[in-house]
């Protein structure tokens, strides 16, 4: 206990015991001691009780305390009170100003952020940005629907995710169709979500500028390599004998640039579409040929298994489908040594969706190149892939066919142990498989 507070009790007690040994004086010079200290009692509780009602008073009608002269334990309380009540006041005063210097942050981001309730998907705040970028005005805006605000978009579906919403890295601006946004949805509490939404038009139209770009090159590309490729197949190694290392590697080198100016048109082509022609993916037919298509590749220096539990078909595009496995598969094999083991196994998945996966007994790859192992040209060991023949584009093709699928790509390695490389469907991908019509093929 504070040295003040103890001494304003002592005083306090010291007064009260005064006033007691008074009574009993006066009460025994009348003859009713008794009597008199009662009543000198019931006036010392009644007069303290007076000053706790006078602050209860005041702390009701939240009025200021002042601190007062004199050092009883009501003066005291006043001065604590008061003291309490300044710190309180110095902490709101910051909070307000930290309150305002975030509003201010958030009022001058270029970026348009909204603040919505999450269970009415209301908005309750937003910035200057909020208006330039979705269109929203205040305050006639507050209180409203989010979805209703910015249509034409279809975000309704998307709000409902929440904590598993995707961010929308595309999408025209309900203000300006001119320009193109990315909307982002942050659960930041329990109550309040955050929408972020950026202007990414100059990025985009720096992206179709690069895949125009690509698109363009590797077109022009074909026709040189095909004459080039012509004429090395019409040079006989066996009139030059001398020649024929270097007519070898030129045919290889060749045959190499036109694999990777295909891969990059396919990949210009995959980029460029947002949605594929779809039909009913005959998985039996498909895993066949994959097998197939692996052992020519491998040339029995590996062991190849085909492994179909599922039992289904798959809703897509065939030839896209096939280019992605196949990508897959020619991957296992490149990169891993003679005698290893490569799987190719089609089974179904809890939810009702289905994977089709490659595991191989390869090198494995470290796990700091695994974030980036699907971006265009990226190699983990460049000898070891110019060895194997590889473009660089082959996960990233993979990636583009999944996700105009609405699929995803799993990847798990361990550096020495192989690879494991999975492509996963969801339900709405999955066919059931006509069993007469593959009796049918096979008759």
């Amino acid at each position: 206990m504070p040295n003040d507070t103890r001494s304003a009790w002592l005083k306090t007690l010291g007064q009260l015991a005064l006033v007691l040994l008074l009574a009993l004086a006066i009460g025994f010079a009348i003859g009713k001691p008794w009597p008199v200290i009662t009543v000198a009692a019931l006036g010392v509780v009644g007069w303290h009780y007076w000053k706790l009602r006078q602050v209860l008073l005041r702390l009701t009608a939240r009025q200021r305390f002042t601190p007062s002269a004199g050092d009883s334990v009501w003066n005291e309380l006043d001065r604590l009170m008061f003291r309490g009540q300044s710190e309180m006041r110095g902490r709101k005063r910051r909070l307000i100003d930290m309150l305002r210097a975030y509003r201010a942050a958030a009022a001058a981001l270029p970026d348009a952020i909204v603040v919505v309730e999450r269970n009415s998907q209301r908005i309750q705040w937003f910035n200057e940005a909020a208006t330039r970028l979705l269109g929203l005005r205040y305050p006639h805006d507050l209180g409203a629907a989010l979805s209703d605000r910015l249509q034409p978009l279809p975000v309704a579906h998307w709000l409902a995710s929440g904590r598993h919403a995707e961010p929308l890295l595309d999408t025209p601006s309900p203000a300006r169709p001119d320009l193109r946004l990315s909307l982002r949805l942050i659960p930041y509490s329990d109550e309040l979500w955050l929408l972020v939404a950026r202007d990414v038009s100059k990025l985009m139209h720096l992206e179709q500028m690069r895949r125009d770009f690509v698109a363009n090159v590797s077109h022009e590309l074909r026709t040189p390599l095909t004459v080039v490729h012509g004429y090395l197949d019409m040079l006989d190694p066996a009139e030059k004998p001398d020649w024929a290392p270097m007519l070898t590697e030129m045919q290889r080198q060749s045959q190499r640039m036109t694999q990777l100016v295909e891969d990059l048109l396919m990949l210009s082509r995959l980029e460029a579409q947002e949605a594929l022609p779809e039909e009913v993916v005959s998985m039996v037919p498909m895993l066949t040929t994959l097998k197939r298509e692996a052992e020519a590749l491998s040339q029995r220096r590996h062991t190849i298994t085909i492994e179909d539990t599922a039992g289904v078909d798959l809703w897509g595009s065939t030839k896209e489908l096939h280019s992605a496995f196949s990508n897959l598969v020619s991957n296992a094999i490149r990169y891993t040594p003679a005698g290893g083991h490569i799987k190719i196994r089609f089974s179904s998945e809890r939810d009702g969706g289905t994977r089709l996966s490659v595991e191989d007994t390869g090198y494995g790859i470290p796990a700091a190149h695994l974030p980036r192992i699907t971006e265009r040209f990226y190699r983990v060991s460049t000898s070891r892939s110019r060895e194997s023949g590889g473009t660089g584009l082959g996960l990233s093709i993979v990636k583009h066919v999944l996700n105009l699928h609405q699929a995803r790509l799993e990847i798990e390695s361990e550096v020495g142990r192989g690879s494991h490389f999975a492509c996963c469907f969801g339900r709405e991908r999955v066919r059931a498989r006509d069993v007469n019509h593959y009796s049918e093929d096979h008759a």
